[in-house]
């Protein structure tokens, strides 16, 4: 839920479905759980055996969309609560990935790619099944698909993953209580400063941007998919106009029109 405002659809939802608005925010908030336990053929539903969890998150949905004139709302959207919250965000997303990686590597002893997809899945699942969300909601955009656009708080908990399975398999030289500090003093710093300067650029963009040159040739494809059409778009965004024909081409038109018309 978050800080945000909800959209005038979420707010529609909430009025018209307090079930399916409830239920939409569980999966965002306990969706990791809900990843991970399913990718482990675990029973999903094993988040609500943790009724203070439950509870908590339910009394803030209710604070979030039904309290009176949206003082709780007004509250949680100044500056030092919203830094506050995120920090204490960012502090349990360290330890969604460190648990997601170690209950990975007790069922999967030093494999990689399993603890990594378990660890990120456990971080970051309330993106990822944010399609399924969307469609408790009455909402179907499948173009907003995290894998197709992965947000930053996807793209720090796949690295956090990375780096938390590297150190338990001890090929990554650190303590995990230093790693977890560094991890999470990253998360803190980079959130706060994206919060101050209200900028969404992912500091991952410089480097995405020479990877993706280097091996996949990103740049040459988007340039390459552009290609002119019958009619191309100016500056200001308006179809522009077709050449107008010759005078030879009018005379012949008007000719083959006559031949027409006779016959």
């Amino acid at each position: 839920m978050g800080c945000q405002r909800p959209g005038q659809g979420a707010l529609d939802v909430a009025k018209r479905s307090p079930m399916a608005c409830w239920f939409s925010a569980m999966l965002y908030c306990f969706g990791g759980g809900i990843l991970s336990s399913i990718l482990l053929a675990e029973p999903p539903v094993s988040f609500l055996s943790n009724g203070t969890n439950i509870l908590l998150a339910s009394v803030v949905w209710y604070l979030v969309y039904y309290s009176s004139a949206d003082l709780f709302y007004s509250f949680s959207c100044i500056l030092p609560v919203r830094i506050i919250v995120s920090a204490m965000k960012e502090v349990t997303r360290t330890w969604k990935v460190l648990a997601g990686v170690t209950h990975a590597d007790s069922h999967y002893k030093d494999a990689w790619l399993v603890m990594i997809t378990i660890g990120w899945a456990r971080a970051a699942g309330g993106g990822l099944i944010s399609n399924f969300e969307q469609l408790v909601r009455g909402v179907w955009k499948p173009e907003s698909n995290e894998l197709l656009k992965m947000s930053f708080p996807v793209k720090v908990s796949l690295a956090g993953a990375v780096l938390f399975t590297l150190q338990k398999t001890q090929h990554l030289p650190i303590s995990r209580n230093n790693l977890m500090l560094v991890y999470t003093l990253f998360l803190i710093t980079i959130k706060v400063q994206m919060m101050l300067t209200r900028s969404s650029a992912s500091p991952f963009q410089p480097i995405e941007a020479v990877v993706g040159r280097l091996l996949f040739g990103c740049q040459q494809a988007e340039t390459g998919v552009k290609e002119k059409g019958p009619s191309t778009p100016d500056a200001k965004g308006k179809p522009s106009k077709q050449p107008e024909p010759s005078s030879a081409e009018k005379s012949e038109s008007a000719k083959s029109k006559g031949a027409k018309k006779s016959e």
